[in-house]
């Protein structure tokens, strides 16, 4: 059923690999105002609609464990799911090394902001949801014979129509977030819903999203997405086949608890509590300092650090602080991800970033 809310109820419930309490945030901010007209980059083109068919989401990924990764300092192409469809071309924001761009000079200000304590937590482990278990956003791999559904959304305005491919039994994130993304590696399109549900033979959703993953187009200003910050959120997951073949080539997501009225490129949307300019605006993109020592983590963990020091981490949703997304995978080791939470708020810098653009 759709939500009544105008505002987005965000809670995000997290299985803390460390213990740590979980810890609920809600998305504050209405959705401006919006055009009556789709971007045309974001709109896949009317095709004939494939068979529809009745799934009922039962999320239950499986894989094969693997033999640990070996990072590399010069990050070298990685394996990807989507073969020689890629989440968006080399010269997009997200795929692009900002380790040599300057400090923003309220640095210190937003670090503080957030939490200079934090810890570093890796937000996906090896659970998959299940009956209430596991974290992170799993995401599905679809292609042209994959059923698609039309979507009655609750902020339509601010959402592409569809429709939308659905497996049968999709992987749906657990918790009231409950995004549900499809990657279709054939025609190359991103489809993300948030707070998807099936009943009744029909799909809902608060709001959609629907990316040409060969343009850089961004949404209209001031449009929501799948994600708070107007943002895909495939992109920045931390996915495992791109750790064990060696190197992560894009930027990653995190959350932050408070967050400014603002947002900058290539954020399109707020969530904001206050207008305070000293709380970070939605895609704010954080960099772990060049000076931290990463060498005694796992080869695995450095993969990941690696990729935190080349290219940083996107500020895109209200959440505990310093939670850098992944998609769950029975391959990870919990205890090695663990490690990461030695690391804090403090460790890393807030990078200027206004010279940076797509294209």
């Amino acid at each position: 059923m759709l939500r009544t809310e105008r505002l987005f109820a965000r809670s995000l419930l997290v299985l803390s690999i460390a213990a740590m309490p979980a810890i609920t945030f809600t998305r504050f901010g209405s959705l401006g105002s919006a055009s009556p007209l789709q971007a045309a980059a974001h709109v896949k083109p009317t095709h004939t609609p494939r068979p529809t068919a009745t799934p009922k989401p039962t999320p239950a990924p499986t894989a094969t464990p693997q033999p640990t990764p070996s990072p590399t300092a010069s990050p070298m192409p990685s394996a990807t799911a989507g073969g020689a469809c890629s989440l968006f071309p080399s010269t997009n924001v997200w795929n692009r090394d900002i380790s040599n761009l300057p400090v923003r000079s309220d640095s210190a200000a937003l670090i503080a902001a957030i939490g200079s304590s934090a810890p570093l937590h890796p937000d996906f482990s090896s659970l998959a949801w299940n009956n209430g278990l596991g974290y992170g956003i799993p995401y599905n791999v679809t292609n042209a014979s994959t059923p698609t559904y039309s979507v009655t959304f609750q902020y339509a305005s601010e959402s592409d129509a569809g429709p939308y491919p659905i497996p049968a039994n999709p992987l749906i994130e657990g918790g009231s977030d409950e995004h549900l993304l499809s990657w279709d590696t054939q025609d190359c399109y991103l489809y993300e819903l948030y707070d998807a549900v099936y009943a009744n033979g029909y799909w809902t959703a608060g709001s959609g999203a629907i990316w040409n993953l060969t343009s850089n187009a961004l949404r209209p200003a001031g449009w929501t997405s799948a994600d708070a910050a107007g943002l895909p959120i495939l992109p920045g997951l931390v996915r495992y086949d791109e750790v064990a073949a060696g190197a992560i080539l894009h930027a990653l997501r995190f959350t932050a608890p408070y967050t400014a009225q603002s947002y900058i490129y290539p954020a399109r949307h707020e969530a904001g509590c206050t207008g305070t300019s000293c709380l970070p605006p939605m895609g704010l993109r954080l960099r772990l300092k060049a000076s931290v020592n990463i060498s005694g983590f796992s080869a695995a963990d450095q993969v990941i650090l690696l990729a935190l020091q080349h290219y940083g981490m996107l500020l895109a949703d209200n959440g505990s602080p310093m939670y850098v997304t992944g998609a769950p995978d029975a391959r990870w080791n919990d205890d090695d991800l663990h490690a990461l939470t030695t690391l804090h708020a403090s460790d890393f810098e807030a990078v200027d970033t206004s010279s940076l653009v797509n294209g």
